[in-house]
């Protein structure tokens, strides 16, 4: 069960299908718009209401822009967030009361624990992003600044109760539905969480609880990961170029953000492959070609830099292919990401949204893809995290709670 935007669904898809491989039945419950990414995997899907593109491009959605910092903006998608719970809940339900056992993404674990608790059945937490207070790092919600430790996890329990708050109304109705008192008891854990991320990429902090795990990454299903004909015949044209997209990301203003990105290109004498994704991004001539959805794992290991705005399945998809980044994070987690990948060395420095332009984008790619150790710490880790194997925590936690 996940909630949100693509990346927030298709590395569930890779990992349901390794388990529905493996001999289980395994239904993908979230939003109908993204039913197509399950097609052929053996998953059965679920689907929820709610357009999460919809969501974004409305008036609430657009006020997410008008917030300065990680706070601002959690405080808003808070309030978004909580009025939209509620609508899920009749879903989630009917599609556990067919279920032996629930895998709760982060953005549906406090209501799907509620649902596993009134129906009796074991769930699992599996987030994308380390959401549990830690001393080690500030909250990748917040954008993953540092406050020092205690200030970091004063500031991770601050971001969990925000959270709650999103299932406030929701969380109780439920119980109630089910027959449970309206609030959990204090103090109850939730049991065991695998995190969906490589400890090559983030370490597990020493002062998470045990059942707290770093299973490593699960990637997306890609079906036969073909390009289309279009794409192919760009990439044979000429020396790699890069990939410039922004994900499920929505930006204030796409015709300009468009044009810098092409004089970006253009200053740094590269070529560009253009994906419009939900910001809209849009550009034409003999040096850039614009884009709709691809597989990742076919079009990045093809490129010389990957500029995208480090959500964590896009993140996952470019350390996977081995190619140098420039990070240009936008809000919530992206930031963490964003200087994860620096302090990897597979990244220059981030290229903020807010602080876009032609020129600091030109000067971070020409660095990127002119200076080869970038490239050469892009491959090894990307040769290490294909060696990791992230189902098979996951694998074995889900046998061991079916019997």
């Amino acid at each position: 069960m996940t909630a949100g935007s693509r990346g927030d669904v298709a590395p569930y898809t890779g990992l349901g299908h390794a388990l529905s491989r493996a001999g289980h039945e395994v239904t993908l419950v979230t939003h109908g718009c993204f039913e197509r990414l399950v097609a052929g995997s053996g998953v059965r899907f679920h689907p929820m209401p709610l357009d999460p593109r919809a969501e974004l491009e409305s008036a609430r959605g657009r006020s997410l822009h008008r917030s300065a910092t990680g706070i601002g903006k959690l405080v808003r998608v808070v309030g978004m967030a909580r009025t939209l719970a509620g609508r899920m809940t009749d879903d989630m339900l009917a599609a556990a009361r067919s279920s032996d056992l629930l895998l709760l993404a982060g953005s549906t674990a406090p209501l799907g624990q509620a649902i596993a608790e009134g129906l009796s059945l074991p769930s699992i937490e599996v987030p994308l992003q380390p959401l549990a207070p830690t001393r080690e790092f500030g909250p990748p919600m917040l954008g993953g600044r540092s406050w020092g430790a205690v200030g970091n996890r004063v500031a991770g329990h601050g971001v969990s109760l925000a959270i709650e708050r999103v299932f406030s109304a929701a969380v109780p109705d439920v119980r109630a539905r089910l027959g449970l008192s309206r609030s959990r008891a204090r103090g109850t854990r939730r049991g065991r969480v695998l995190h969906g991320f490589s400890p090559l990429v983030v370490s597990r902090p020493r002062d998470w609880r045990p059942d707290l795990e770093v299973a490593g990454y699960w990637w997306p299903y890609d079906g036969e990961g073909q390009l289309p004909p279009e794409l192919r015949d760009f990439l044979d044209s000429g020396p790699p170029p890069v990939f410039v997209g922004l994900g499920s990301a929505t930006v204030p203003d796409p015709a300009r953000l468009s044009a810098e990105v092409v004089g970006a290109l253009r200053r740094a004498g590269l070529r560009g492959v253009i994906q419009r994704g939900w910001g809209g991004l849009e550009a034409a001539g003999d040096d850039v070609l614009t884009i709709g959805e691809v597989p990742h794992s076919a079009l990045f290991p093809r490129l010389a830099a990957v500029v995208h705005h480090c959500g964590a399945g896009t993140t996952a998809a470019g350390l996977r292919a081995g190619v140098p980044a420039v990070p240009v994070p936008i809000q919530f987690d992206e930031g963490f990401w964003a200087g994860r990948l620096v302090t990897l060395g597979v990244a220059p420095r981030a290229v903020p949204l807010r602080n876009f332009t032609a020129e600091a984008l030109a000067a971070a790619l020409r660095q990127a893809t002119g200076d080869p150790s970038y490239g050469r710490r892009a491959r090894a880790l990307a040769e290490a995290l294909r060696a990791e194997d992230g189902v098979a925590p996951v694998l074995d936690a889900v046998n061991r709670l079916q019997g």
